[in-house]
């Protein structure tokens, strides 16, 4: 059954500070036919290491613009999506079409589809709500973790903070993307928080944006716990590769109390690297972060 969904008009994407990166499409994943996805695919195809970047909500593939160039000179290819519902990716109409697993199948199908090697997983928010659910089912192609305030949800709150964010969040049906990030974010400048907020035009376009604070797993019985579970003892006890983590110190929805909790659940995961003065969008420091994190991987 075909699904509603609008496409944001190219045109809002037009001119954008800091992103000079060619749009890719594709609209015939197994079970999300007519729907387009959208990625930017840089670097070389061929390339030893590829990195896949998740962003979470409400923003885009635009939050990593500052982390993209350092991969890049790394030599590796990065891949960075848009979740359905999210920037250049289509948005469908009807709130209930979002749940985890509509999210997380539709990520399987596009890893499998680029027939990604060697993956170093960048992710955050949900990004990793739904990104570190992925290597688990496919380890062979997941070698490293960047990890940045995140959680795994298992079926309880994860702070005081989500608590009341969730409950801004549903106060707001036609939520102001952009002046959102640039309270949140104060070092962006107009231009660039306007860049969070082109994929909406108006509220038809933003179920997305409603619905993943609702799609959060606060209890038990809520769809995607038993399979975070599963993450979350995966990575406790068979991750093998590498890990590093960033945290937004000033983060008060998944800040350094909810990254210790995240840690101790990852096997090997060193201290994390603590940015006082970032927020939740810690990306927005990205280009430390990820020096910081190919130093550690011994690339720098």
């Amino acid at each position: 059954m075909k699904t509603d969904a609008l496409r944001t008009p190219d045109e809002r994407f037009s001119g954008l500070p800091g992103w000079p990166y060619a749009p890719h499409y594709v609209d015939d994943l197994p079970g999300y036919e007519g729907l387009r996805v959208h990625y930017v695919d840089e670097g070389p195809q061929n390339a030893v290491r590829t990195y896949l970047c998740l962003h979470g909500q409400p923003s885009w593939s635009y939050l990593y613009r500052k982390m993209i160039p350092v991969f890049l000179d790394s030599g590796a290819r990065v891949i960075t999506p848009d979740w359905l519902g999210f920037g250049r990716s289509d948005k469908p109409v009807a709130d209930e079409t979002y749940t985890f697993h509509f999210h997380r199948n539709m990520m399987i199908e596009l890893v499998k589809r680029l027939d990604l090697q060697q993956v170093t997983l960048v992710c955050q928010d949900w990004g990793g709500l739904l990104g570190l659910t992925l290597p688990p089912d496919m380890p062979d192609r997941f070698e490293r973790l960047i990890v940045m305030n995140t959680t795994l949800a298992t079926g309880t709150s994860p702070s005081d903070g989500f608590n009341a964010w969730k409950a801004y969040s549903a106060s707001q049906p036609d939520m102001d993307v952009a002046a959102l990030m640039k309270r949140g974010t104060p070092v962006l400048s107009d231009a660039e928080a306007a860049a969070y907020g082109a994929p909406f035009p108006d509220a038809t376009y933003k179920a997305g944006v409603r619905r993943f604070p609702e799609l959060v797993m606060v209890e038990p019985g809520m769809e995607g716990v038993e399979t975070s579970q599963r993450a979350a003892d995966w990575w406790a006890r068979d991750w093998q590769g590498e890990t590093f983590m960033a945290v937004g110190g000033a983060d008060p929805v998944l800040g350094p109390p909810v990254m210790e909790k995240l840690r101790a659940q990852i096997r090997g995961c060193p201290e994390p690297m603590i940015i006082e003065e970032a927020g939740h969008f810690v990306q927005e420091w990205g280009a430390p972060v990820a020096r910081a994190a190919l130093e550690a991987f011994g690339e720098l």
